[in-house]
């Protein structure tokens, strides 16, 4: 009887398609019938904010993502020609880690100036509502980074995608839907670590992304003090903000050198402004994190010495090892110590390993034992973070998207 079994090669290549599937960001979204989901109104409540903050139905939209707070902010231009943001979502899930995205299934979720085209929205998505940002744009490719199927969609599920709720995801894409009928020929979509701010910076100042973020930080600080999302050019493999080439028609070119280029003067000397209070803080903030660092290395260096006279570790007797730092105090309690080492020297090192830490004042509690041995005050004392960098903390990814 013939064998009808697939044989193990087919079996192979199968096993090979469905993995590459699932490495494959968020997957090509699959069309499905669509109901009137894409055609249905913003909410309510976003429509009141829009008249409260004067903002016209159609006019222009740009968001913000941050992934340590995850949030996503979109905000709206106003009649007066400056934006302010309309309103907050929190993110359902994105995946992989603060950084940018580098390659295809690393589940990365991106991070850098995106612009969205009407081509970019996905009426049909299997995850509601999505809309495709549009990685690798020119600067991912000038330094051959991969991935595909990048999305901001519903469903709350993410593998290298931003996820939010049916109903989030439902107001962004009709803001984003009416901005397009209103004329906005794309949107732009900033995506950051965090809140560029001096604290946020210095928290992560030992990151090996920090060039990156850098460069990332100069267009938040260009919109920061515009309200006007930049425009965002590409050369020498790196990102450029409201830069005009001198010689026009000359373009900028991702990997090629720079074209010479100004940026307007009153913007420049802004930016410049903002960046040089930022620096100053940011210093300011490292000195303290290493501050704290050293304080907390000094404190596990001394409890460990205390730990090891203590048990008896080492091989000189314990009076020995405690007193070597200090200076013999000249006080009566010092010279009745003396005295008792003296006569216990008399004895074995075991009988009189602790002869020395057992005087009758009250100078034996084990508070005044700390505080005649360390050289600082203790963790409650002076191992408190502080209040302005806040806790350095980091949060689990969130789990993958389930297949």
């Amino acid at each position: 009887m013939k064998d009808f079994r697939p044989s193990r090669r087919i079996r192979g290549a199968a096993a090979a398609i469905l993995l590459a599937a699932a490495l494959a960001g968020c997957q090509s979204d699959e069309f499905v019938a669509s109901a009137n989901k894409a055609k249905a109104p913003v909410s309510a409540s976003i429509k009141r904010k829009m008249t409260e903050l004067d903002m016209p139905a159609q006019s222009p939209i740009m968001i913000r993502i941050f992934k340590e707070d995850s949030t996503l902010e979109v905000w709206k231009e106003k009649r007066n020609g400056r934006y302010a943001l309309l309103d907050t979502f929190e993110i359902c899930k994105w995946s992989g880690d603060l950084g940018p995205k580098i390659k295809e299934g690393d589940r990365q979720a991106p991070e850098g100036f995106y612009e969205i085209t009407p081509g970019l929205m996905n009426p049909n998505s299997n995850y509601h509502l999505a809309f495709n940002m549009g990685f690798p744009n020119a600067y991912d490719r000038s330094l051959n980074r991969t991935g595909t199927n990048l999305m901001v969609h519903g469903a709350c599920s993410s593998r290298g995608c931003y996820a939010m709720t049916d109903k989030q995801v439902q107001d962004i894409y009709a803001l984003a839907r009416d901005s397009f009928a209103g004329g906005q020929r794309s949107f732009q979509v900033q995506a950051f670590p965090f809140r560029m701010t001096p604290e946020n910076m210095a928290k992560h100042h030992d990151s090996e992304h920090m060039d990156f973020w850098r460069m990332l930080k100069t267009g938040y600080d260009h919109f920061e003090v515009t309200q006007v999302p930049p425009k965002v050019s590409v050369c020498e493999k790196k990102y450029v903000f409201d830069a005009t080439t001198l010689v026009e028609g000359v373009p900028f070119r991702a990997s090629a050198k720079c074209p010479d280029y100004k940026v307007p003067e009153p913007l420049e000397r802004l930016v410049a402004k903002k960046q040089a209070e930022d620096n100053k803080a940011f210093e300011q903030q490292v000195a303290r994190l290493e501050a704290r660092k050293e304080r907390e290395r000094r404190w596990a260096e001394t409890q460990s010495k205390i730990a090891s006279a203590i048990t008896g570790g080492g091989d000189q007797p314990q009076h020995a090892s405690l007193t070597a730092p200090v200076e013999a105090p000249k006080t009566g309690t010092a010279t009745a110590a003396a005295a008792q080492s003296n006569e216990a020297a008399t004895s074995t090192p075991v009988e009189t390993a602790f002869a020395a830490e057992q005087p009758a004042s009250s100078s034996s509690s084990p508070g005044s034992f700390l505080k005649r041995w360390l050289p600082f005050g203790g963790p409650d004392e002076d191992n408190t973070p502080s209040p302005e960098v806040g806790q350095i903390s980091s949060e689990t990814p969130p789990a993958a998207k389930p297949q």
